[in-house]
């Protein structure tokens, strides 16, 4: 009986070591799910809201469409601790600002998102001094 109980013992200590350790492994999703790169867009807004904070950080602007009408998007962007190591502060993003964005759209029908690959200012200067406004080239 004891044996029986050591080996029960053994295998469920070893069953939550597994799970405890593949719980890290599944906070960070991939964005092809929520994203989709083959309908890239651009967007021109005013920053309403920038939240730098995890698990990303997210900017928030209204969107005048042709029609005139306005309407808020939001952008997802990196996590904050990537962000910081290029330079990136909470207040880098003030409200007021016009900036444009372009990256993947959101694959839900009807959302206004989007998943932030390149931010510029209005003129298309770099939001950051020394920081890319082209989209890096991929390589394979």
């Amino acid at each position: 009986m004891t044996r029986h109980r050591t080996l029960l013992t053994s295998l469920f200590l070893a069953s939550f070591s597994f799970i405890g350790l593949a719980l890290p492994l599944t906070a960070h999703h991939a964005s092809g799910p929520f994203y989709d790169s083959d309908k890239p867009i651009e967007i021109e807004g005013v920053v309403t809201r920038f939240v730098f904070r995890n698990p990303h950080a997210a900017l928030f602007l209204d969107v005048t469409d042709e029609s005139g009408a306005t309407a808020e998007w939001q952008v997802e962007l990196g996590a904050p601790v990537m962000l910081r190591r290029v330079g990136w502060t909470p207040d880098l993003l003030p409200v007021g600002m016009v900036v444009r964005v372009a990256g993947p759209s959101a694959r839900a029908e009807g959302a206004k998102g989007l998943l932030g690959r390149k931010l510029t200012r209005a003129d298309g200067s770099p939001v950051l001094e020394g920081g890319r406004t082209q989209d890096p080239t991929p390589t394979r």
